[in-house]
């Protein structure tokens, strides 16, 4: 899927949507390669922040200026390995974390190696611990 198949406005049309409509008062923004693009080009793009951010083999890096905390992750042999690090670098906050990950898998498909269990426990380790904003 390109990334322009991801429509940005649509994350945050989905966030508006869960916060507004639905009164979710903690909303994590999550995507996975294409969706993740999506994810970034809306969060620069401003707006409400998310309570947070996770990412998973992000293909692009851009300007993060929100300080709300950010995971990114990436298999160690995939090509787009050293995004998550530029874009943690980058970003705003002081909650942004790698996780990189042994193999080639891209994206959701780290789910399905035999890493899936520890992306799983990391996600939901995060969501636990950045679940509330202050």
């Amino acid at each position: 899927m390109a990334s322009e198949d991801v429509d940005p406005a649509s994350v945050r049309a989905a966030q508006r949507y869960l916060e507004a409509e639905r009164g979710i008062e903690h909303v994590a923004l999550v995507g996975a390669s294409a969706g993740a693009d999506a994810t970034l080009e809306a969060l620069a793009s401003g707006g409400d922040p998310p309570d947070q951010v996770i990412l998973l083999s992000p293909n692009t890096v851009v300007d993060l200026p929100g300080s709300e905390p950010k995971l990114f992750v990436a298999s160690e042999d995939e090509a787009v390995a050293d995004v998550p690090q530029q874009l943690a670098a980058a970003a705003a906050g002081s909650d942004n974390e790698v996780l990189l990950l042994p193999g080639s898998a891209h994206a959701q498909n780290i789910f399905e190696t035999e890493q899936g269990p520890r992306l799983l426990t990391a996600v939901i380790d995060r969501l636990a611990r950045f679940g509330a904003r202050g």
